[in-house]
């Protein structure tokens, strides 16, 4: 079997990448060819511009450059028609940093809460191969796929949150107020006699609500802020990652968007020239996912070593199998990188689809059990009444 060439146009230094969450690359400094450039006002805190306003501004910048617009005119005119400040101040330095002579990837490696490596290093590609103009239009539509499929699993995630917290409010409401009102009722109206034990259970965890709902809100806040410090450990991040890709519906879930990410990138790296050890580690850093970049990262060990994709891939036991095997029928007829996007647009559509799907099950379930749930507290209330009227017809 023909095994990829490995290209050393830059020096690497080797990956120490052991069981904790990847590391960051080095970032781009003046050192490595970017200038220095004064920070404008207002781009200093938070991040001048979401996913979806980063694919619309590189959709914008790939067609003025496909229509023969040079790169500092096409920059100054969204410069001219972008309405927040702080990323207005972003295109701004970046046309002046073409305008003195640099180039447009030097110019976004000194934004680097804008635009992140994998983007900055697919325009310096370009540049250096002189194909510019399709590496625009090919990250264009690698950051307007992948903002679609945040968006479809995000969206898989909110409603059902949504949901449960619209029935909890209601639940919470009902036992805090509404029950309370029923038992003086029935304590009045059956003088003493014993209620139902439904209403019984029913009634004592309203009283406990009722009288503990500082304690209740309390250990609410601390479980939220346990769960927060836990996720951002490293032991954390490691058991949630791995649990999102164990969950019995959503893990195959995650598993394939995790597979679209990182063949799209991959993907789209290999296709604007950009070194294939080089590639991995920018694919590694962006995956998201700490055993997926653990797995790329061993990756990248054996490529070094002179092996191919497709084996050490197959090896870490987390991609499926159809997707080895496609890499490695890609590597064999030298066609790699069509087939890495190939696989990322095969598993984008699998994602649209089972979040479709989820979705369709999660409203029927969670009404269901909204409902269980409010017609159990609606029958304990109104079984002390049929008791009632029993005694009275007796």
């Amino acid at each position: 079997m023909a095994k990829l060439s490995v290209r050393t146009d830059q020096p690497e230094k080797p990956a120490t990448f052991a069981a904790k969450a990847p590391p960051r690359g080095p970032k781009l400094t003046a050192a490595d060819g970017a200038p220095q450039l004064r920070r404008r006002k207002g781009i200093s805190f938070g991040r001048p511009i979401n996913a979806k306003g980063q694919a619309v501004f590189t959709r914008q910048v790939a067609t003025l450059v496909k229509a023969g617009m040079p790169i500092m005119r096409s920059l100054e005119v969204l410069a001219r028609q972008e309405k927040r400040p702080a990323f207005k101040a972003v295109v701004e330095d970046c046309a002046d940093t073409i305008r003195s002579g640099g180039n447009f990837s030097d110019g976004l490696s000194a934004h680097p809460k804008a635009f992140d490596r994998l983007y900055v290093n697919m325009v310096k590609a370009g540049e250096a191969g002189g194909v510019l103009d399709k590496v625009l239009e090919r990250l264009a539509v690698f950051t307007e796929k992948s903002v679609k499929i945040r968006g479809k699993i995000i969206s898989a995630m909110v409603y059902p949150a949504i949901i449960s917290c619209v029935a909890g409010g209601i639940m919470g409401v009902l036992m805090i107020w509404v029950v309370p009102k029923f038992q003086e009722v029935f304590f009045t109206m059956l003088k003493g006699k014993p209620l139902p034990a439904l209403t019984s259970f029913v009634v004592g965890i309203a009283d406990a609500l009722r009288h503990n709902i500082f304690m209740v809100i309390g250990g609410l806040v601390c479980a939220a802020v346990l769960f927060w410090m836990f996720k951002k450990s490293s032991l954390g991040t490691r058991f949630l990652h791995w649990l999102l890709l164990k969950l019995p519906v959503l893990g195959d879930l995650f598993l394939k968007a995790g597979v679209a990410r990182f063949t799209r990138t991959f993907g789209t790296l290999l296709s604007s020239g950009v070194p294939i050890l080089q590639a991995l580690i920018i694919t590694r850093d962006t995956s998201g996912n700490v055993h997926i970049a653990n797995a790329i990262n061993v990756v990248h060990d054996r490529v070094k070593e002179g092996d191919n994709v497709a084996q050490p891939l197959e090896s870490t036991k987390i991609f499926p199998g159809m997707v080895t095997s496609m890499i490695e029928v890609g590597e064999e007829t030298g066609a790699l990188p069509d087939m890495l996007v190939r696989i990322a647009d095969n598993y984008d559509e699998e994602v649209d689809n089972a979040v479709d799907a989820l979705t369709s099950i999660i409203e029927p379930i969670m009404i269901v059990f909204m409902a269980v749930g409010v017609g159990i507290i609606v029958i304990a209330m109104f079984l002390p009444m049929v008791e009632l009227i029993k005694s009275l017809g007796a």
